[in-house]
């Protein structure tokens, strides 16, 4: 019977980046990874703590105690931008609401990127350097019992790149590659995707845990 896991996110790219993770890196055997049922309907869960694992553990525990007896994956991602002293961090998804930033046309994305080159504006290459990074939490019955961290770092340009992906992906460069993570074909995202490496990290973590 496979190991059910449910994830307690409704943005398609993580699921996505999620279930390629598990599909490479099998170690629980089979793995089923389910949408948390009715999570549209439920009341966000608090994201008010200083950290990526912070968050992701009070979303877990959170989420896991509205279904009982079943595993649960919460996350925490994010952009750190080095010359802005790691924002916008945990409030990568927000920072252009916390900054008063109205949506006036395009997306809640758009915004945020918008504001990243605002605040960005002057910094030369050398100190563009920044990471995603994301935090993944396994909980069951309100109690956390592992998590698992995954990076990918990278510079921000001065202008977005590339229209795939989601979030910071256009101003995300990859030096390695010359290209952004909007301008990857998904097979490569997801070998590099920050959550594919947390994921794999959890599943080791999981696995040495039940072993």
């Amino acid at each position: 019977m496979p190991t059910r896991i449910y994830v307690a996110s409704t943005n398609p790219g993580k699921l996505r980046d999620f279930r390629v993770a598990a599909g490479d890196l099998d170690r629980l055997g089979t793995i089923a990874l389910l949408p948390l049922p009715g999570l549209a309907t439920i009341p966000a869960a608090p994201e008010d703590e200083d950290t990526f694992e912070g968050n992701a553990r009070a979303k877990a525990i959170y989420y896991s105690r509205l279904l009982p007896g079943e595993l649960v994956l919460a996350d925490d991602s994010g952009l750190e931008a080095d010359a802005l002293h790691g924002l916008p961090g945990v409030r990568s998804a927000r920072f252009a609401q916390d900054a008063g930033v109205p949506v006036e046309t395009g997306s809640v994305d758009e915004a945020n990127n918008r504001l990243l080159l605002r605040e960005m504006a002057g910094v030369p290459t050398a100190l563009r350097s920044a990471r995603y990074r994301c935090v993944l939490a396994l909980a069951r019955d309100g109690e956390c019992l592992v998590t698992g961290e995954g990076a990918v770092e990278g510079q921000i340009l001065t202008e977005p790149r590339g229209t795939g992906g989601f979030g910071y992906d256009p101003l995300f460069f990859l030096p390695s590659l010359e290209k952004t993570m909007a301008q990857i074909d998904l097979d490569t995202k997801h070998q590099l995707s920050h959550r594919g490496r947390a994921f794999r990290a959890l599943l080791g973590q999981w696995k040495h845990k039940i072993s």
